[in-house]
């Protein structure tokens, strides 16, 4: 999900995944993506974790189907970094004659450990809540796919044709899309796809049809890969220095997704298109900004220990999560330690805020704590 952490400062050489370390093909690491990627993990913990979900600011919830709000950036954001990532990681070596088969075994062993780890986080879940089913499609096993097989694009199709892919992708989503003939819950193609494939196994079943939906299900994950194959050219781009292509695509994407929102809604449950655009130019014009502040002016690489211990992060706040409701421990904290003496000052919205942020403040010690003793969790 995340690999191997750069000493404070300038940005080391890292590890390769295979092989013994060599010189020439260790690619270099940039503090502006690790600080992105670990406050995109820390605006996951924030926005997943309130105190109370009746009462969570409209800007910290999704939306509810069409239309976009900034929480509905976070999960793109963390896909584009993913692709950044691989660009940066597999890219360098492959160019340096290292196999290509060499480099996509141990990327396809990490992908299938996060998927596995998503299922494992499901399982925990499902013994918090009670629930009697499984839910298979989840984040952590959207991002193990899309790893998977971008880094099988990287390795095996050069830059034209990785251009060409997301633009299969893209057009070829949008056909599929529309061909459903509803953008509706529980009635568009991708819903109706996900409940045949998963039945039960999903997030969300409509009580009425008995059709279910999940927004990590398989076939919406065609526009998520989109999204991660974009990061991959746009870490090409940053590793080459080419500050320029990112504000441009930025635009491009930007302007693109404006236009085809006309034809098919922004949606994050779907993945569209249009969002897929959308929130891709927003992260490549943040990415350049990370760039140009951390890496070229020297910026602290603040959210950076989050960054390099994203498993940790994300994987351990969901089991302390499920382990609190497990034990029925969750909802006394909350109304104890911020309930029930906020509530009648400020309003039941605060209290709610408060407990998400205290979760992230916490969970931001731990990340320092591991960094400052150099123990980074991979998998």
């Amino acid at each position: 999900m995340s690999p191997a952490p750069q000493e404070r400062g300038a940005a080391p050489q890292s590890r390769p995944l295979s092989g013994p370390p060599s010189a020439a093909a260790a690619p270099k690491r940039y503090a502006s993506v690790d600080a992105l990627r670990g406050l995109t993990v820390a605006a996951m913990l924030l926005v997943n974790n309130p105190g109370d979900w009746g009462h969570v600011y409209a800007p910290l919830m999704h939306s509810q189907w069409h239309g976009f709000t900034p929480t509905d950036l976070v999960f793109p954001m963390f896909l584009f970094i993913v692709g950044v990532s691989i660009a940066l990681a597999l890219m360098p070596r492959r160019e340096h004659g290292v196999a290509a088969a060499s480099l996509l075994r141990p990327a396809l062993w990490r992908a299938l450990r996060i998927v596995g780890l998503g299922l494992l986080l499901h399982v925990c879940a499902m013994w918090a809540i009670g629930h009697d089913h499984l839910r298979v499609p989840g984040v952590l096993q959207r991002i193990g796919l899309c790893f998977a097989a971008a880094a099988l694009i990287a390795l095996y199709l050069p830059a034209r044709a990785q251009w060409i892919a997301w633009g299969a992708l893209l057009f070829g989503y949008a056909a599929l899309l529309a061909a459903g003939g509803s953008y509706a819950p529980f009635e568009n193609i991708a819903s109706r796809l996900d409940s045949a494939l998963f039945g039960v196994h999903v997030f969300q079943i409509d009580p009425v049809s008995g059709r279910g939906h999940d927004p990590e299900g398989l076939v919406s994950t065609l526009g998520a890969l989109a999204t991660t194959l974009l990061g991959l050219r746009a870490g090409d781009w940053l590793r080459r220095g080419n500050l320029r292509a990112l504000w441009i695509a930025g635009a491009v994407c930007l302007l693109g997704g404006w236009a085809g929102a006309y034809w098919q809604p922004l949606n994050k449950n779907l993945w569209t298109p249009a969002y897929v655009l959308w929130s891709g130019g927003l992260s490549c014009w943040v990415l350049a900004v990370f760039h140009e502040l951390i890496d070229r002016r020297g910026w602290p690489a603040f959210g950076r220990a989050f960054g390099v211990n994203a498993i940790a992060a994300y994987g351990g706040s969901a089991l302390l999560l499920y382990l609190l409701m497990g034990l029925g421990w969750l909802q006394p904290i909350y109304r104890r330690g911020f309930a029930d003496w906020m509530t009648p000052q400020f309003g039941p919205y605060l209290p709610s805020l408060a407990f998400a942020l205290v979760f992230v403040a916490l969970w931001w010690g731990v990340v320092r704590w591991l960094d400052a003793r150099r123990i980074y969790f991979k998998i």
